[in-house]
């Protein structure tokens, strides 16, 4: 079984030293995973530094972890952005955990025209729980890096989609298949999902203006919580082809 992940503070630490978990981290360790003395885990800043290590003292709530090697998983050359639709129920969450866990690097909530879900003033209510949502997938998944979180307006996404190396909307009636594109080696690739209820033809027409295309993802019409997800592995399978994807889990070079 892989080693399991909990976020700490390695600022300057290296192989040798004593590093403790402590605070509500510490608890989870001890307390929820039941982490023992001699067992080995992984801790991360969130940030893409990490080390593996074993414990060596299991306290009631807290873990003493001596630092055995540092790792790292080198960030992709082409940086994935979501733009994730307000979606009723649980779907958002879901969406976000399983953009999370397949490696998303950034995820924006976007309060569509036909968003059924309504933040309004509750904006950092809702990015609060968004942001939990991906700490929860980056721990269970072993990722590094926390993807960023954040809320914008579809003024905001427009001016991000002048500056993306690729922008795509991910729409039903699209003729060309996300498949079928060219991606750029490096840079960034920002794609839309809509909510349920789809976006609106305004909405459409100013990410195109902005210069999005419209692609498919499928031959189906997936849900708002899928549709990222089958979006970013397209994505990724594409990068991997051409060359620009990430590496997988290695020692720290020089260490």
């Amino acid at each position: 079984m892989t080693d399991p992940l909990f976020l700490a503070n390695l600022e300057g630490v290296k192989p040798g030293d004593l590093v403790t978990l402590d605070g509500s981290e510490g608890r989870h360790a001890a307390m929820v995973r039941r982490i023992r003395a001699g067992e080995m885990v992984l801790l991360s800043d969130g940030a893409g530094l990490a080390v593996r290590g074993q414990v060596v003292v299991a306290a009631k709530d807290s873990v003493d972890v001596r630092v055995s090697e540092p790792l790292s998983r080198r960030p992709p050359a082409l940086r994935t952005v979501a733009v994730q639709a307000l979606a009723k129920g649980e779907r958002s969450d879901i969406a976000v955990e399983a953009m999370t866990e397949q490696g998303v690097d950034e995820i924006i909530a976007w309060q569509a025209s036909r968003s059924i879900v309504r933040w309004q003033n509750k904006a950092e209510k809702g990015l609060t729980k968004w942001r939990s949502a991906a700490i929860a997938a980056t721990k269970q998944s072993r990722r590094f890096r926390i993807p960023q979180v954040a809320y914008a307006t579809t003024d905001e996404i427009v001016a991000r989609v002048r500056d993306a190396d690729l922008a795509l909307v991910l729409h039903e009636d699209a003729e060309q298949p996300l498949s079928a594109l060219s991606l750029p080696a490096q840079g960034e690739c920002l794609f839309i999902i809509g909510p349920e209820g789809g976006i609106s033809p305004d909405e459409t027409e100013a990410f195109r203006a902005a210069g999005a295309k419209l692609v498919s993802v499928a031959d189906a019409v997936l849900r708002a919580s899928t549709a990222g997800v089958v979006a970013l592995a397209q994505v990724q399978a594409l990068s991997a082809v051409s060359g620009s994807a990430a590496s997988g889990l290695h020692a720290a070079p020089g260490n």
